[in-house]
C-alpha cells in the first residue's frame, strides 16, 4: 500500500484514461519501470480531473522482493507534483477503495485573488457578500440523511445513492474559507455540488427549506452549481492498520 500526495492541475483526475495523463497511469509507469515488470495500482477512489490530494492511498500487487529505497527511486522518477510519503507491506485482502473505512474533503476559498495559488484554492469573484449562519446550516442538514441524490453528477454509474456522513462544517479563516466533510464514500462530483449548494444558500439564491426538500424527495436542486476543481482536496483515508507493517 502506498501512502502519496498529489497536485492535480494537469491531470485528467486519478483513474487511468484512453486519451488523457492520468495520476495512476504516471506512477503506474514509474513502478513498471523501476520493478521491472507491469503494475496495476489500485486507488482508494476517483478524483475527478484538476482535483488534488494531499492524503492518498492506492495499492498493487507484487511477488518479489522489493528493491531497496523503493520510495526515494520512484520519487526521482516521478514529476514534481506527485510525491510518495510511505510503503507498507499488507495482508492479501487489504484493498485500497473496498477496505477504507472513511475519506476525508477539503474545499478551500480564498478570499482574494491570488496569483501564486491558481489551481490550488478556489477564488470565486462573483460572490456577494454570505451569511456563514446559513452556511453551516446548510451544511449540517446532510447530517441528517443517508442517501443523496441531490448531489450526484447525473452520469454517475454509482451502485447506490447512500453515503453516511459524519462531519460537514465550514471554517472561516482571516484569508480564506474552508469546507470540510467526512463520509464512508462519496458520489461522483458530490463534494462541488455540496459546496456550491452552500455558497448559494449563503448567498440568498437558494433556502435551507428548498435543500431539505430537495433530500426529503431525492430530487436534483434547480440550476445546481459544481464549483471549480482547483479547490478540492482529499485530505485523509481511514483504515484499520493493525496488520500493516511499514516498509523501510
Amino acid at each position: 500500500m502506498l501512502e502519496l500526495a498529489y497536485r492535480g492541475t494537469a491531470y485528467a483526475g486519478w483513474q487511468r484514461q484512453p486519451n488523457a495523463r492520468s495520476v495512476e497511469e504516471v506512477i503506474d509507469t514509474a513502478l513498471g519501470t523501476v520493478l521491472g515488470q507491469p503494475i496495476k495500482l489500485v486507488g482508494c477512489g476517483r478524483t475527478d480531473a484538476g482535483v488534488h490530494a494531499s492524503n492518498y492511498a492506492a495499492h498493487f500487487d507484487y511477488g518479489g522482493a522489493l528493491p531497496p529505497r523503493l520510495l526515494g527511486r520512484l520519487n526521482r522518477y516521478l514529476p514534481e507534483d506527485i510525491a510518495l510519503y510511505r510503503l507498507y507491506t499488507v495482508p492479501g485482502d487489504v484493498h485500497a477503495r473496498f477496505s477504507a473505512t472513511g475519506r476525508t474533503y477539503v474545499y478551500r476559498i480564498s478570499y482574494a485573488k491570488d496569483p501564486f495559488r491558481i489551481d490550488t484554492v478556489a477564488w470565486l469573484p462573483s460572490l456577494p457578500d454570505l451569511d456563514r449562519t446559513l452556511m453551516q446550516r446548510a451544511a449540517d442538514l446532510l447530517l441528517e440523511y443517508g442517501e443523496f441524490a441531490p448531489f450526484c453528477k447525473t452520469n454517475s454509474d454509482a451502485y447506490t445513492l447512500r453515503c453516511s456522513l459524519t462531519e460537514s462544517r465550514w471554517e472561516f479563516g482571516d484569508t480564506e474559507m474552508y469546507y470540510t466533510v467526512t463520509a464512508n464514500r462519496f458520489l461522483r462530483g458530490m463534494v462541488r455540488l455540496i459546496v456550491g449548494m452552500c455558497l448559494r444558500v449563503g448567498s440568498g439564491r437558494l433556502t435551507v427549506a428548498d435543500v431539505r426538500r430537495a433530500l426529503d424527495e431525492q430530487k436534483r436542486l434547480a440550476q445546481p452549481w459544481s464549483v471549480p476543481a482547483g479547490g478540492l482536496y482529499l485530505t485523509h483515508v481511514s483504515y484499520d492498520r493493525t496488520s500493516w507493517e511499514l516498509s523501510p
